[in-house]
């Protein structure tokens, strides 16, 4: 039986707590005291990570709605769980809310409550603050005996990427143009779907190092050669690109969150593509090398591409 809520006292905070509870009915556990206690299976790491995502800066209103930045901003979260390859266990929501968007914390947690649905994860705690800017911070813990790492990728490890990419690329753009989207390419953008399960499904086939795509496929290869001083051989033509999208969407846009698998053996793609009704495509190797890099060329041709880098939170 799950441990039931702890009373809330008066007062206008807590109005909001309430209120977020009621959206939530089982999704949430035992919210109310000082902080959560979560049970880890015996033999398992406790995995954690915060993620946060602010108005004008992640999210505008006349791109997304307030439930799809909510579902949006958790989802974020819950994927460098999936970068672990870790269960998921529980999560803590702080919100910073302006005054003018008080009446609208309901349609905000509807969206995180999606999330928690989608991918199973209960909300254990969190925090509510007044401030200028609309902004959801999400602490994610999970577990896992086994954590993957970037830091694991060992010369001769094969590079497959899941799913197809490019979307979330051509729908900023589309965006920023004024344009109508397509409903796949919206959906990439409004509802990406943290990769667990297969993460999981990955580690359980032997793969060691893992890492989502959040700020682009170039520069998560980049972290992964760096991170295991090792060289990256990319296949250009390999890179999966989503229907009505560029090669550059898919090379470059962020918040696809995919995940890049490097391993050391063949992995069966047709059987994850069974399990997830989605792609796994190999796209490269790693090699042994004195200066870590990521080198693309096209197929059966020594031109080479250069996939150039992906987003960077404080580039100008």
């Amino acid at each position: 039986m799950e441990p039931s809520h702890i009373g809330l006292g008066p007062g206008r905070e807590f109005d909001l707590v309430r209120a977020m509870l009621a959206r939530w009915h089982e999704l949430a556990r035992a919210i109310g005291d000082d902080a959560a206690v979560l049970d880890i299976p015996s033999g398992e790491r406790l995995v954690v990570s915060t993620d946060a995502s602010v108005e004008g800066v992640h999210f505008r209103r006349e791109w997304l709605t307030l439930r799809e930045f909510g579902y949006r901003a958790t989802a974020a979260a819950l994927s460098d769980l999936a970068a672990m390859a870790a269960a998921p266990r529980g999560m803590l929501i702080a919100l910073t809310i302006p005054e003018a968007s008080l009446a609208e914390v309901e349609e905000l947690a509807d969206g995180i409550g999606d999330a928690a649905r989608i991918t199973g994860t209960p909300i254990v705690g969190g925090d509510v603050t007044r401030g200028r800017q609309l902004a959801v911070t999400v602490t994610v813990l999970g577990s896992t005996a086994s954590p993957t790492r970037r830091d694991a990728v060992a010369p001769g490890d094969i590079i497959y990427v899941t799913g197809v990419l490019g979307g979330p690329s051509a729908a900023l753009r589309a965006l920023e143009q004024g344009e109508t989207l397509e409903p796949l390419v919206r959906e990439r953008f409004a509802r990406p779907r943290p990769r667990l399960q297969e993460a999981q499904w990955l580690a359980q086939h032997g793969v060691r190092a893992l890492i989502d795509i959040s700020d682009g496929l170039a520069s998560e290869l980049q972290h992964l050669a760096v991170a295991s001083s090792v060289e990256l051989r990319i296949d250009a033509d390999r890179i999966p690109v989503m229907r009505g999208c560029s090669w550059s969407d898919a090379a470059h846009g962020g918040e696809e969150y995919e995940l890049v698998v490097a391993s050391a053996q063949s992995l069966d793609v047709d059987a994850f593509a069974r399990a997830f009704a989605l792609p796994l495509s190999e796209i490269g190797r790693a090699r042994r090398t004195e200066i870590p890099a990521v080198i693309a060329h096209r197929a059966g041709s020594a031109e080479r591409v250069d996939l150039g880098v992906g987003h960077d939170h404080f580039s100008s």
